[in-house]
């Protein structure tokens, strides 16, 4: 088990490293190489969430591969995405690229979150979904001074950056391909898709938490620079404050977690959450509204809880297949959601966190039918509650 855990955290690292890098040169090199307007950067972004809401499609490659030889196989394309992105400075050059590189990504998210709940015994998952946060958070502080080195100090362009990291990550996944054995599976997964009334709870807490995520990622970076002015050495320094704030907490926020329970914890959050979205509505002054943004970004960590709740109530057999709906399910707000929200944006930006705030309130009501101790045939408290009726 410990060479298992070993390899997920190894995989994560290489993921982070190589997709911050191109998450970071993206705008830069768009706009300066290929001339890209707010038109163009927006159709590539939606291009990019899309292998995200076909992830459930991962279940049918699963039934030619073994899927530790598919995570394998998304990283490797996930790296050769990023190393050849600089290579193609055009508006078609750069969608293709970014599909390429984001269908990699999203079966690699998707294989690899099966995989930790198969290989990550329950009672520790909430802990080592927390340091692989940790994890996550030293690779993008490696690739920002991997940036810094190449394009500031050593002075090389984009192509070569992209190029280098990439090929990196490529090098790096082929070592770990070669040294790690291929592990036996405890269980034979189903092999086809899978949408369960068991489930219904997991799947409507996945909704929500997508349709938040995309508020915070899109607008919340925004308002940032348009309304307090944000410079990109202030942008970036308040990313840089967020992953040191992962590398530090995000462990005991897991171990916080298996502590107190999915039920607690996600209602830590959820309110957290309204009171962050409804302060960014109200915020005037621009320190308290990066302390928010931190605040936030914080509070996101606690989503473990979402995938140790599913891992607790679900059959062994169906974590495979459910992992990919659940991205799809996590995506679907994605494809929609910026573009209406940016429509708002335009009239009454408080709007779009107002509505923020109600999505966090959602998910408040949804985590109360958790039960405390949740487990198969306990999924939800109103089976709890049928169950002591039966009784009585």
């Amino acid at each position: 088990m410990k060479q298992q855990k070993q390899l997920l955290l190894l995989m994560i690292f290489v993921m982070s490293l190589v997709f911050s890098v191109w998450q970071v040169l993206l705008n830069n090199f768009v706009i300066e190489r290929a001339s890209f307007t707010g038109e163009e950067i927006g159709l590539l972004q939606s291009l990019r969430e899309v292998p995200g809401f076909l992830a459930f499609t991962a279940v049918f490659v699963l039934l030619v591969l073994k899927e530790q030889s598919f995570a394998f196989l998304a990283l490797g394309l996930t790296c050769i995405g990023v190393a050849v992105t600089g290579f193609f400075p055009s508006v078609i050059g750069l969608y293709l690229t970014t599909v390429l590189m984001s269908i990699g990504f999203h079966y690699f998210e998707t294989v690899n979150q099966s995989l930790t709940l198969q290989w990550v015994d329950k009672k520790q998952t909430a802990t080592f979904l927390g340091e692989a946060l940790a994890w996550k958070a030293a690779a993008a502080l490696s690739a920002y001074a991997s940036i810094w080195l190449l394009m500031s100090w050593l002075e090389v362009d984009y192509q070569v950056t992209y190029a280098l990291i990439g090929g990196l990550g490529l090098v790096m996944t082929i070592a770990l391909w070669v040294y790690f054995p291929r592990f036996k599976q405890c269980t034979a997964q189903e092999q086809k898709l899978i949408l369960r009334k068991d489930y219904w709870l997991y799947y409507a807490l996945l909704f929500f938490s997508g349709a938040r995520r995309q508020i915070f990622m899109v607008f919340a970076g925004f308002m940032m620079v348009e309304k307090f002015g944000y410079s990109v050495s202030q942008v970036t320094a308040l990313f840089l404050i967020n992953y040191v704030f992962n590398l530090l907490f995000a462990k005991r926020i897991g171990k916080f977690i298996s502590r107190i329970g999915e039920h607690r914890a996600l209602t830590i959050e959820y309110v957290g959450l309204m009171l962050v979205f409804i302060s960014y509505a109200l915020v005037e002054v621009a320190w308290m509204a990066a302390a928010l943004y931190v605040i936030d970004h914080l509070l996101f960590a606690m989503a473990i809880a979402i995938k140790t709740y599913f891992q607790k109530i679900a059959r062994p057999a169906d974590i495979a297949a459910t992992a990919g709906i659940s991205f799809t399910i996590n995506h679907i707000a994605a494809v929609v959601i910026p573009a209406l929200l940016g429509l708002v944006w335009v009239i009454n930006p408080s709007a779009v966190f107002y509505f923020g705030a109600l999505l966090a309130a959602c998910s408040l009501i949804l985590a109360q039918f958790i039960p405390t101790n949740p487990e198969r045939g306990n999924e939800t408290r109103l089976v709890s509650a049928k169950v002591q009726v039966s009784e009585s």
